[in-house]
C-alpha cells in the first residue's frame, strides 16, 4: 500500500538491473580501499609523532614514579612492525568516515526521502561515538590502567633523568638491596605496548557504536525495548565473552570494558523506548 501511495519523486530510481548494482558496489569498495591505503601510507610517513602521542599515557604514569619513559625492541625487525601497526591503525581511523560515506552512497538510492532523513543522523553519530569511545579509552581508561599495573613494581627502579633524584633513588636502591625481595621494574616491549593500547582504543571506539546500532534497529522496528530488556541476561553473557576476547588477559580490563558496554546497552534500551513512545504519539495524532 505504501508503494502505491508514494509519489514518483519520493523515491530514487531503483530499477537498475543487478549488474549495475554490483558495479556500484564495486565502485564504493574501490573508493573505500583506496581511502584506507592512502591514509595508511600517510600515517606510515608520520608514524613517529603518532607513536609519541600513543605513548603519552605510559610516560605520564612512569613520570609519577620518577622513572624514565622508555620502551625496548626485543626483536631486530620489531621497529618495522611497530611502524606498520601504527600505519594500519591510523589508516583505519582516518578512513572510517570515508567508508561510512561510501556505504551511505550505496544504500541511499534505494531509500525514501523520509528514510534518508531518519538514517542520516545515525551516520553522523557513528564516527562521533567512535571518537568519544576512543577518547574515553585514551584519556581515562589507559592512564588509570597503567597506573594500576605499574603499582606492582618493587625494589630498585629505573633511575630518573634528574641527577639529584637519581642520587637519592640510588641510595635507596642500595638500602633496599638488603631487603629479602627481588626488584621488579617495568621494561616494556614497544610492540606489546602498542598492541595493548590500540586494542583498548579500538575496543572502546567500536563498543560505543552499540547505542547507534540498536537505536537504528529500534527505529526500523527490528528490535523493541521490551525485547532488549527480556534478553538482558543473555546480553550480559555475550558482553562478558566479548570483553574477554578484545582485552588483554587480565580481569581488571575485562571488568572495565564490560561495565562500559553494559551501560551502553542499558542506554540503548532507554533510547529505543523513547523512539517507541514518540511513534505511538504520532500514530495517535494521525488517527485523530
Amino acid at each position: 500500500m505504501a508503494m502505491k501511495s508514494a509519489k514518483p519523486d519520493d523515491i530514487d530510481d531503483t530499477s537498475a538491473p543487478l549488474i549495475e548494482h554490483l558495479a556500484e558496489l564495486r565502485t564504493r569498495l574501490i573508493w573505500s580501499v583506496l581511502a584506507f591505503v592512502v591514509a595508511m601510507v600517510a600515517c606510515y610517513f608520520i608514524w613517529n609523532p603518532i607513536f609519541d602521542f600513543l605513548t603519552q599515557p605510559i610516560c605520564q604514569a612512569l613520570e609519577k614514579r620518577d622513572q624514565t619513559c622508555g620502551l625496548i625492541l626485543l626483536k631486530l625487525q620489531e621497529g618495522f612492525f611497530v611502524a606498520m601497526r601504527i600505519a594500519f591503525f591510523g589508516g583505519f581511523v582516518l578512513a572510517f568516515p570515508v567508508v561510512g560515506y561510501q556505504l551511505w552512497r550505496f544504500v541511499a538510492p534505494g531509500l525514501y526521502r523520509s528514510e534518508k532523513n531518519a538514517l542520516l543522523p545515525f551516520l553522523v553519530a557513528s564516527p562521533v561515538m567512535f571518537l568519544i569511545g576512543a577518547a574515553f579509552a585514551y584519556y581515562i581508561i589507559l592512564p588509570w590502567a597503567f597506573d594500576f599495573f605499574l603499582g606492582f613494581q618493587q625494589g630498585p627502579l629505573a633511575l630518573p633523568d634528574d641527577p639529584a633524584a637519581a642520587a637519592t633513588q640510588a641510595a635507596g636502591a642500595v638500602a633496599s638491596a638488603k631487603e629479602p625481595w627481588a626488584g621488579i621494574v617495568f621494561q616494556g616491549s614497544v610492540e606489546e605496548y602498542l598492541t595493548l593500547t590500540t586494542k583498548f582504543i579500538l575496543a572502546f571506539g567500536l563498543s560505543f557504536q552499540l547505542p547507534v546500532a540498536l537505536t537504528l534497529m529500534g527505529k526500523a522496528g527490528l528490535v523493541s525495548s521490551e525485547g532488549l530488556a527480556s534478553v538482558r541476561r543473555y546480553a550480559v553473557v555475550v558482553i562478558l565473552v566479548l570483553a574477554a576476547m578484545v582485552t588483554p588477559p587480565d580481569v581488571i580490563s575485562q571488568i572495565v570494558l564490560f561495565t562500559v558496554i553494559y551501560g551502553l546497552y542499558e542506554a540503548s534500551i532507554f533510547l529505543v523506548r523513547r523512539i517507541e513512545k514518540k511513534r505511538e504519539l504520532e500514530e495517535r495524532q494521525a488517527d485523530v
